[in-house]
């Protein structure tokens, strides 16, 4: 669901003995203050890795460093006055007022304090994602082992909430994925996931003359509907889906905000939705969104349901809403950066003000290839644990084979 901000450029030089430059933009030292500094990283020396009391054998799957690592537990989401801690607030604020049960209670319980580290099995298998899905790739996420892994999506706590009994819920915490490195992406983000499971009664109760419609057929899948879902019962679920989302958005934005809806597909929903909101006069993707798999409830426990769920980014949201213009900034300790956010109420409106007037700077890197398996996954978490969050941008430029060497060199301006 993640924005993908990629840029590629060209460039000839010299096809000499030399590799090809690596060119590095990062902030001056004397702005530093206004990003993290902590430069602390290196692949874990020992044969396990100690997380939470825990501890896991590493493999020739384990690939997090220590720079990831040093991330785990911050919980930014859970600092009061934190942006992310504001935004998180507004969604939990706006779904308690707005859904409550029978006796005036929060329809929706809340999450936010669940374990980053899971199985692969819980972040992929019950999810439904096929075992050759590109998501698996371990060039795009953080294992711990062939077995465990930090969660590259809050989706990996679903069927569990599920299979606990929940019918209404939202999941926050941060996620792990190995990224590209610029402005709008960070291999830690924070995410919010909700779900909604209605029975029979639940979804038809308010229908005039509703006794008679179901939930479920046997049918076939086409692009509207799953082949076990009535038609009635997936319009209604993916009708109130829309509306509550709707009703989110225009609750942090404000009052005639504009909504348009993309289909796209997700392993674990169908149909499935991206949303996208109109501010300031650009179309901005803020989540995605669909009728969820069956096949998930059903082994979850709760056969006799139907629901929708979505997932959304804390930073992206806030990137929008306050105007940040860097994804880094949220790591930031810099108290003129943080007593921004200290606001009497969650949803009083701020705007970000800059915190340094100083141009970036350039340095170049040259470097070969090394002959084995290459990923550029890896270079990023090289890159990030040598220049921590200085490194504002790596983008290809260029790539160059020696011809008698025969050795591969890219260019990467790291900006």
């Amino acid at each position: 669901m993640a924005m993908l901000w990629k840029f590629m450029r060209v460039a000839k030089y010299s096809k000499t003995a030399l590799p090809p430059k690596i060119k590095v933009r990062g902030i001056p030292t004397h702005s530093r203050q206004s990003v993290p500094s902590d430069f602390a990283a290196s692949v874990p020396c020992s044969n396990a890795v100690e997380l939470f009391g825990k501890s896991y054998p590493q493999d020739d799957y384990s690939n997090v460093t220590e720079k990831i690592l040093s991330k785990v537990g911050k919980n930014l989401h859970n600092k009061k006055h934190h942006p992310l801690w504001l935004i998180k607030e507004q969604v939990k604020d706006h779904f308690y007022k707005q859904y409550t049960g029978r006796r005036g209670n929060p329809l929706f319980s809340v999450y936010d304090g669940l374990s980053p580290v899971v199985t692969v099995q819980q972040n992929f298998d019950k999810l439904l994602v096929p075992r050759d899905h590109v998501s698996r790739r371990k060039e795009d996420n953080y294992y711990l082992n062939r077995g465990h892994m930090l969660r590259a999506h809050t989706s990996a706590h679903q069927w569990d909430l599920i299979h606990s009994g929940l019918d209404a819920f939202l999941a926050v915490g941060d996620v792990y994925r190995r990224d590209t490195i610029d402005s709008t992406h960070y291999p830690v983000f924070h995410q919010m996931e909700g779900v909604r499971l209605f029975s029979c009664h639940e979804l038809f109760s308010n229908i005039k003359d509703g006794e008679g419609f179901q939930l479920f057929e046997q049918g076939h899948r086409t692009a509207h509907k799953q082949e076990c879902h009535t038609m009635e019962a997936v319009r209604l679920v993916e009708f109130n889906l829309k509306q509550v989302l709707t009703k989110l958005m225009t609750h942090i934005f404000g009052d005639g905000l504009q909504v348009r809806w993309v289909d796209c597909y997700f392993p674990f929903t169908h149909p499935s939705f991206e949303m996208e909101i109109n501010f300031q006069g650009e179309w901005l993707e803020v989540l995605g969104c669909g009728v969820m798999e069956q096949q998930l409830v059903n082994s979850a426990g709760a056969q006799d349901k139907i629901g929708w769920a979505f997932g959304l980014g804390l930073e992206r949201l806030a990137m929008i809403l306050y105007d940040i213009p860097d994804i880094r900034l949220f790591w930031s300790e810099d108290e003129r950066f943080l007593k921004q956010f200290i606001v009497p109420h969650i949803s009083q409106k701020i705007k970000f003000q800059p915190l340094s007037r100083y141009p970036p700077l350039i340095n170049d890197i040259s470097f070969w290839l090394p002959t084995e398996t290459y990923s550029k996954n890896d270079f990023y978490d090289l890159a990030r644990s040598v220049g921590g969050d200085l490194i504002e941008k790596v983008v290809l430029l260029d790539e160059y084979t020696h011809p008698n060497l025969q050795r591969r060199a890219l260019t990467i301006p790291v900006l």
